[in-house]
């Protein structure tokens, strides 16, 4: 769980068998920051805990779905579930939402000492 003196806030954290997919904001940066250094998408196996930032393209919104374009996939999310679909071997991987606030201390520690 992110605490108030956390260097990032989750926005977005969505489980896969293998790995979690997460959108985070960095509160350690200038408001002023490039948006792409304030906003990041992140990748972390839950195997090796290795963390990779996905390289964002671009983004679609509605009431209902959320679309993300990476250089390394399509991700496509509402509420309660989603799916991921790697760019390179088009593998599709199913996901849960889950509530940012849910996100274990461990991975909120990999991330601090990613960032």
């Amino acid at each position: 769980m992110n605490t108030a003196t956390s260097i990032f806030d989750t926005l977005y954290f969505l489980e896969a068998e293998h790995f979690y997919l997460m959108e985070i904001k960095r509160n350690d940066l200038e408001e002023d920051a490039p948006v792409g250094q304030r906003f990041k998408w992140l990748k972390i196996e839950k195997q090796t805990n290795l963390i990779t930032e996905l390289t964002f393209s671009s983004m679609d919104s509605s009431e209902q779905i959320e679309e993300r374009f990476f250089e390394e996939g399509f991700l496509k999310f509402n509420l309660t579930k989603g799916t991921f679909i790697e760019k390179y071997n088009s593998a599709q991987y199913p996901l849960e939402n889950r509530e940012p606030k849910s996100l274990p201390i461990e991975i909120d520690k990999m991330i601090q000492n990613f960032l």
